[in-house]
This record gives structure tokens, C-alpha cells and sequence, in this order.
């Protein structure tokens, strides 16, 4: 199972609208393009579609539903998830996963647990030995795009941006390497990502303990 924990220092609130609305979703997740609310009911599930461009042109498309309790007896907040793409293209073929919203002194710990069935057969599970920790990686940079969004007032375009531009610095200092010695590549490797550039490794991938994760 993919495992995906940050702390916000936000409300339980703001979290819970910027996960389960779907335009606010889709703009934060880099795992989608698009996220479309097909039906809700009051307190019922709802179901959406979403896509994700894998190529310019290129688009894979599936369809969610998703439940959520805003309140429960131990004041937190919970929202489970099945998603599955019929596109023989797709890599998931379906899963099923959770986010979880815990009030922490000064914030929310949102975390989120999923795992899929991948398809293609054994060249699927062969393909997903590269893909899986990819989408991890994925999930826990949209973690913390999310938080600087909500912390900091940050857009997730703008946060892209920084993130794109601390890329690049990165890429020519690894190319200047090749003239200059190992001197840039150590840097392009130890130095910090920026405070204001959205990060994977500011969350934590595996649970602290089994019974934090239900």
C-alpha cells in the first residue's frame, strides 16, 4: 500500500473542502487533470470522473466514488475511496484507498493510504515495480503543494513554477559537472529544496506506527 502523512497547520475544515471538492482537488494533485463531481447526495456518496494526461493528446480517464464522515466520535474526519479506469491503456485497472484528517495542536495530520490491481497481466506487475514508487513520489509532492498552499497562501500554478525553476537549476548544475568537477553535482543533490517549493521528502511514506493508519 502507498502511504502518504503531512501536517497542515490549518483547520480540519479547510482541508476537508480542498480534498473533496473536485476542482479544488484536481488543482493541487498532480496525479490528475481534471476531476469532475458527476452526483452527490446529502451525507451519500459521490461519484466523479477523472483524467490524467499522460502525453500531450494523451489521456486516460476513469471513474471514483468516494464516502466521507466530517465528524466522528473521536473528532476526526475520514474519507474512503474505489477508482478504476476501463482504458486498456491504463496501468490501474482498479483501487481502493483513504484520507484520514486528525486535529493535532496547531494543524491537521492528513494522511491517505491506497493500493491498486494493476493490468496487462505479468508485464502489468513487472511495470509496476517502476510505476508504484513514482506515484508515492507523486502523492507526497501534492501533499505538500497542498500544505503550501493552505499555509502560505501559495497557488498550486505558482508553487509548479518554483518547483519547475528549482528544476532547472538543478538539471544545469549536474551539466556543469561534467566541466567542473563533482563540486556542482553535491550541490544539486544536498542542497535543500527552497521553503516555498513543494517537496515529497517533507513527508513521511511509511506509518509511524501500525495503529496510526486505520
Amino acid at each position: 500500500m502507498i502511504y502518504v502523512e503531512t501536517v497542515i497547520h490549518t483547520d480540519v475544515a479547510r482541508v476537508w473542502r480542498h480534498t473533496r471538492n473536485p476542482a479544488l482537488h484536481a488543482r493541487w494533485d498532480v496525479r490528475f487533470t481534471r476531476i469532475d463531481g458527476l452526483t452527490e447526495a446529502p451525507g451519500g456518496p459521490v461519484r466523479f470522473r477523472y483524467r490524467t494526461t499522460v502525453l500531450p493528446g494523451v489521456h486516460i480517464d476513469g471513474i471514483g466514488v468516494t464516502a466521507g464522515e466530517r465528524e466522528r466520535p473521536d473528532g476526526t474526519a475520514v474519507s474512503v475511496l474505489h477508482f478504476g479506469s476501463a482504458d486498456r491503456r491504463s496501468l490501474i485497472e482498479q483501487g481502493d484507498g483513504y484520507w484520514r484528517y486528525v486535529p493535532v495542536p496547531g494543524g491537521v495530520r492528513f494522511l491517505t493510504g491506497y493500493d491498486y490491481a494493476p493490468r496487462w497481466g505479468r508485464w502489468g506487475r513487472l511495470a509496476d515495480r517502476a510505476f508504484r514508487p513514482l506515484f508515492g513520489w507523486a502523492t507526497a509532492w501534492s501533499f505538500d503543494r497542498l500544505r503550501l498552499w493552505l499555509e502560505h497562501g501559495i497557488s498550486p500554478a505558482a508553487s509548479r513554477r518554483l518547483w519547475l525553476a528549482e528544476a532547472a537549476a538543478r538539471v544545469a548544475l549536474v551539466t556543469v559537472a561534467w566541466w567542473l568537477g563533482p563540486v556542482p553535482l553535491l550541490l544539486a543533490i544536498a542542497v535543500p529544496p527552497g521553503p516555498r517549493t513543494p517537496a515529497a521528502r517533507r513527508c513521511r511514506r511509511r506509518p509511524a506506527t501500525k495503529g496510526r493508519t486505520a
